[in-house]
């Protein structure tokens, strides 16, 4: 009589402390590196490594400072997460389906929306700063 097979368990389930959090991290560093192959993650994150460090120059208050600079964060993390959905889907299969493109459309949506956010955010401090036309 044959033994029924073990469905194989993910390693980190199994780790604990310190040897889990440095493996937690080597798969976060390998979630950026796959992020930096989309062309679209590519560019955004070539604009924060601008729009960062100009927070430091906008911002005339810590919390406009960290405001400024989470904004831009938060399209990478947006960006990155609409990327995963994407991959998922199309892990799925390549055949067109109303439910993975409405999951695309709305990952999609969700980028435009912290883009949104973002541009409005720089806009209202750049001219509170500035105040052109006043």
């Amino acid at each position: 009589m044959s033994q029924p097979h073990a469905t194989p368990t993910n390693p980190q389930k199994q780790r604990k402390g310190l040897s889990r959090v440095l493996h937690a991290g080597g798969y976060s560093l390998a979630g950026l590196r796959a992020g930096w192959g989309e062309t679209a993650f590519r560019q955004e994150a070539l604009l924060a490594l601008v729009l960062v460090p100009a927070a430091f120059w906008v911002g005339r208050s810590w919390l406009e400072t960290a405001m400024l600079g989470g904004v831009v964060l938060l399209v990478l993390v947006v960006e990155l997460l609409n990327t995963a959905v994407e991959s998922a889907i199309d892990r799925i299969g390549p055949e067109w389906h109303d439910l993975s493109k409405r999951a695309k459309d709305m990952g999609s949506a969700a980028v435009l929306l912290s883009l949104l956010l973002c541009g409005g955010t720089w806009l209202g401090a750049v001219w509170a700063r500035w105040g052109w036309g006043s």
